[in-house]
């Protein structure tokens, strides 16, 4: 049962929505962030067309914080069929939050159909979210790729799904010129564990950039050994 006072304040936000100033919809969609998924999502519907990108953009994510049921079928609609790449990733990504194994086969389509590099690397962060092995190919296949933020997205991600059969592949990442991909390596080897995996990353250890010999020694840690 809501009080009078719920119900005042559901019936507010649904009429800042409604508002034809853009400023009221963002206060109303930041607003929702206390109320519970079963509240909420009615009212992020509400916008999730919006002629605003910004406020599609904010109920696009909301979604994927705020999921019920109504929110995997939106999102895989969206990343299918949206017009704007960012609206796009905005839902590969948001898929991954919902930790729902449906999503894998939409961000799979997504990762081999979708031109724009951003979709791409969105639905290769929430195949890793989502832990499932049925992404493996597509991240082996992301590895190939020109876009650095791509490998440093599938890289993450193969470490979330945990194969070991991908450890002899990303290993060539330790000379990668970019830190960050260095450091994402580190992490994926602390869930890859094998002994090709804790010699990488006694070699990371002694990397230049500081956050990448955190990353080492942190994996190295979870292997059960102390760092040499």
């Amino acid at each position: 049962m809501f009080s009078n006072d719920q119900n005042l304040n559901l019936r507010n936000i649904a009429q800042q929505l409604e508002s034809e100033n853009s400023r009221d919809r963002l206060r109303a969609l930041v607003s929702l962030r206390d109320l519970s998924p079963e509240d909420a999502v009615p009212l992020i519907l509400k916008v999730i067309d919006d002629d605003n990108l910004q406020i599609r953009s904010m109920a696009v994510f909301a979604l994927g914080l705020k999921h019920t049921e109504d929110c995997f079928p939106v999102l895989s609609k969206i990343l299918e069929t949206e017009n704007d790449y960012g609206i796009r990733a905005d839902a590969a990504g948001a898929l991954g939050y919902l930790q729902d194994n449906r999503a894998v086969e939409p961000l799979l389509r997504a990762f081999y159909e979708d031109t724009e590099w951003l979709v791409r690397f969105s639905a290769a962060v929430s195949l890793g979210n989502l832990g499932d092995i049925r992404a493996y190919d597509a991240l082996m296949q992301a590895l190939e790729s020109k876009e650095t933020m791509l490998h440093q997205a599938a890289i993450a991600a193969l470490g979330e799904v945990g194969d070991l059969r991908c450890v002899d592949k990303i290993l060539r990442f330790a000379q990668s010129d970019d830190w960050l991909t260095r450091q994402r390596l580190a992490e994926a080897l602390g869930h890859l564990k094998c002994d090709k995996s804790l010699s990488a990353l006694n070699y990371l250890v002694k990397d230049p950039h500081p956050q990448v010999v955190t990353a080492a020694r942190y994996a190295i840690e979870k292997f059960g050994v102390d760092s040499k």
